[in-house]
Order: C-alpha cells, then structure tokens, then sequence
C-alpha cells in the first residue's frame, strides 16, 4: 500500500472529504486530486501537515505501521507543531552549534534534578 493509499483510506475512516482535508492540511484540492488520479505520493514537505490533518503518526503514513499497536514499545520521536512553545524551542536549538547544544542541555538537566529535589 503506498503513501496515498493510505491518505484515502483515512479519510474514509474518519469520513473526510477531500475538500476538508485539503483545508486542514493547508494543500491544494489539487494537489490531491493528482495523488488520487495518477496514484502517486506527496512530497516530504507535506507530511507532517497530513499527518496533523489526518491524527496518524508519520510512522503509520510512511510504512503502515501502527506503533501503538507495536507491544507498548515506546515512540522514539516527537512530532511537534513549530506555532507552539515546544516548536519555537526546537527550531532555535536546532540553529545552536554543538558546544552550546552541550551547554543547553546541561542546564536541562540540572533544572530537572533540581525538580526530582
């Protein structure tokens, strides 16, 4: 089953239509139009978005595979809105070189010792 298989077999299950996916995913009806017709894939640039708009993982839309069902075994990421907190936290880490990565990390890790206190 590719990608956009997957994609409209979601919107069945949720009972979605295009146009209201296209409108929570930020897409162009036409852009998904084109999946559907010429059964072909969304770009990489996309599928967070989809996945937002559909509530699935990134796992389950890449490969089909449901980690919830993958014997409690815990996630080994996040997916995380950029327009949140925890997004504007990430985007400034990623932009720090390593030294200060190291740094910013440390003192993470002596506020939540201190928590544990």
């Amino acid at each position: 089953m590719t990608i956009s298989d997957r994609i409209f077999e979601r919107l069945k299950q949720i009972s979605m239509s295009q146009k209201e996916f296209s409108e929570l995913a930020g897409i162009r009806q036409s852009t998904i139009s084109e999946w559907k017709k010429n059964k072909t894939n969304p770009s990489s640039d996309k599928i967070l978005a989809i996945c937002k708009a559909l509530d699935v993982s990134p796992e389950w839309l890449l490969s089909g595979v449901d980690p919830a069902a993958s014997r409690g075994k815990n996630q080994e990421y996040y997916v995380v809105d950029i327009k949140t907190d925890t997004g504007l936290i990430v985007e400034r880490f990623n932009r720090l070189d390593k030294s200060r990565r190291d740094r910013l990390v440390g003192y993470i890790e002596a506020l939540t010792a201190e928590l544990k206190k």
